[in-house]
């Protein structure tokens, strides 16, 4: 081995290979970072209200308090973000509401075909065989619905979501 080289373990490849398929993320303004934290404060909310009554009372006082602090100075408004972003954090529902159909869902990857390998394994495909793949998020791609398969995606099951 070269001196001045160690020897990687696994994970550390896999961190490398985890920060390749990462995006960068964006820059936000202070609007952009305001904008997003209420539309997670909505969703986080929307996970513990079943009733839609009760969400639309606590969304209208969410949004109350939001406005209440429009228009305070730069250094007021990095430290109420901030504290937003914590009471989000601590009112996090243990288990999210997620779409059935993406990581974390309950139809998420539920009986996938085949492949067409395991069902001709000797390479004889019928010419009426469907000609199909699939995408990062198991939905079926085919030249009719104009969706393709490239790509990758890391999918934290952790987190429930896809990066």
């Amino acid at each position: 081995m070269p001196p001045g080289l160690r020897p990687q373990n696994l994970n550390d490849i896999f961190q490398a290979a985890a920060a390749q398929t990462r995006q960068k993320l964006p820059e936000l303004t202070s609007n952009q970072k305001v904008a997003r934290l209420y539309r997670h404060s909505l969703k986080t909310l929307l996970s513990w209200a079943i009733d839609r009554d009760v969400f639309n009372h606590e969304a209208s006082q969410l949004r109350a308090r939001f406005d209440a602090h429009r228009g305070v100075n730069a250094a007021s408004a990095s430290r109420l973000l901030q504290e937003g972003q914590d009471e989000l954090f601590r009112m996090m529902h243990p288990d999210i509401y997620k779409n059935i159909d993406m990581p974390g869902g309950s139809k998420f990857m539920r009986n996938p075909p085949p492949p067409m390998e395991v069902c001709f394994p000797d390479g004889n495909l019928p010419k009426d065989a469907p000609r199909y793949t699939f995408n990062p998020d198991w939905s079926i791609s085919t030249p009719e619905n104009g969706r393709n398969a490239t790509g990758t995606v890391l999918v934290d099951f952790y987190k429930k979501n896809m990066e």
